[in-house]
């Protein structure tokens, strides 16, 4: 089968919840999308809900599924502990709502906040348009006060797995450890042959995950991915209910497409092992390992080459072996004022451009920012700096990579 992601929306198209009315995916089952879509299941003893959105998409999801159903709020299922997961809990709870999460939903919320400005900061270059865009049409809707963030919280945890029953609905929820989260689950629908996933494959299905993030997390060990992925494929959904955009729809699809990430995650992880035992570095192996053509996925928000990088540092650690400098809190920035005094601040722009012209623009850019070091000012070095970011920019498909070289554009402009 051809890969899925071939058809399907990229990253650049998420975005904050602006929906007038929820859209029914299967019988009683209902969307609000979002940054990441919020789902409402109907029974006759009340509403269950997947997720909630951040803080101030609340006010969406709760009014286009309040317009479905206005029965009490029984449950409210947590497939993550993403801000995009957990934002809207206060919003969405009725009075007597249990909500459930995975056991280690309490970790990741303390690693949030005790890392939220670290991590806020780290993210702003790839979301801060959005959310500012998004923010606005929502306030257009509801008023300018809209609600904070709420913190993850769970009256009930699945250590493996859960199962619940609300009026003539079965749920089972599963522990997916290895999913965008260490506190990531699912729900599957046993009677419909329906798996709620959202993001637990990454944001965007069919394409690699990220096993760490450019925005700071904690490393994800390949094979509890692979171990994940396996656990979902085994239940033969029919559907998958995603954190983005429609349902994928098909047992034998959705098999092929785990399949295929599975056996594409096991790859990298088996090749990285076995060049790290060769003695291969490991920027050879981000060069060197790529995926075998019957085993291609989509590489628009994780990368292969950085997972690579994240296997390798996950067993191996912060020193390479390379250079004695890196036990040491003294970077090659250090030297940089020598470098400019030896050679010339225009000697090393001259060069830094004819690697950009004969197509090295990474050459380009180490060169370049020996002179920015010194001199943050320096014109022709920051005009290499510019056009190198944008010889990358147009051979990128990735959203984290795109956001970031657009981000360094924009610096040096």
């Amino acid at each position: 089968m051809e890969p899925i992601y071939r058809n399907r929306p990229g990253a650049d198209a998420m975005a904050p919840a602006a929906a007038e009315h929820a859209e029914e995916v299967a019988p009683g089952i209902w969307c609000s999308p979002g940054l990441t879509n919020a789902y409402l299941l109907t029974t006759s003893d009340g509403r269950v809900l997947v997720n909630t959105g951040m803080g101030f998409e609340a006010p969406v999801h709760r009014a286009v599924f309040d317009a479905v159903d206005s029965s009490p709020v029984r449950y409210i299922l947590i497939t993550q502990g993403h801000y995009d997961h957990v934002g809207g809990l206060d919003t969405l709870c009725d009075p007597d709502t249990t909500v459930v999460a995975q056991a280690n939903w309490e970790q990741w919320r303390d690693d949030n906040e005790r890392l939220l400005p670290y991590r806020a900061n780290r993210s702003a270059f790839a979301f801060s348009d959005r959310l500012t865009g998004g923010i606005a049409k929502i306030q257009q809707r509801f008023g300018k006060k809209l609600p904070p963030q709420s913190a993850g919280r769970a009256d009930i945890v699945v250590d493996d797995r859960l199962s619940l029953t609300v009026g003539e609905r079965r749920f089972e929820l599963i522990a997916t450890p290895g999913g965008e989260t260490t506190d990531s689950m699912v729900i599957w629908l046993p009677d419909e042959r329906i798996c709620l996933c959202s993001n637990t494959f990454g944001p965007v299905f069919g394409h690699i995950p990220n096993l760490v993030t450019m925005r700071g997390d904690r490393y994800r060990d390949a094979l509890t991915v692979i171990d994940t992925i396996e656990r979902v494929r085994s239940l033969r959904p029919d559907v998958l209910l995603t954190g983005h955009f429609d349902p994928i729809r098909g047992a034998d699809l959705i098999d092929a497409e785990l399949t295929r990430l599975r056996d594409a995650v096991h790859y990298l992880h088996d090749e990285t092992v076995a060049g790290m035992n060769a003695g291969k570095d490991v920027r050879t192996l981000m060069r060197e390992i790529t995926l075998p053509a019957h085993l291609e996925v989509g590489q628009g928000y994780g990368k292969v080459a950085w997972n690579v990088r994240a296997i390798w540092e996950n067993y191996s650690g912060w020193f390479h072996h390379q250079s004695t400098t890196e036990l040491y809190p003294t970077g090659a920035d250090a030297v940089s004022a020598d470098l400019v005094e030896l050679s010339g601040a225009a000697a090393l722009t001259a060069r830094a451009r004819r690697h950009l012209t004969d197509g090295r623009p990474l050459e380009a850019i180490h060169l370049a920012e020996v002179v920015t070091d010194t001199a943050p000012d320096d014109a022709a070095a920051r005009a290499v700096l510019k056009d190198a970011h944008e010889r990358l920019l147009a051979d990128s498909v990735n959203f984290w990579e795109s956001a970031w070289l657009t981000k360094q554009i924009e610096r040096y402009t």
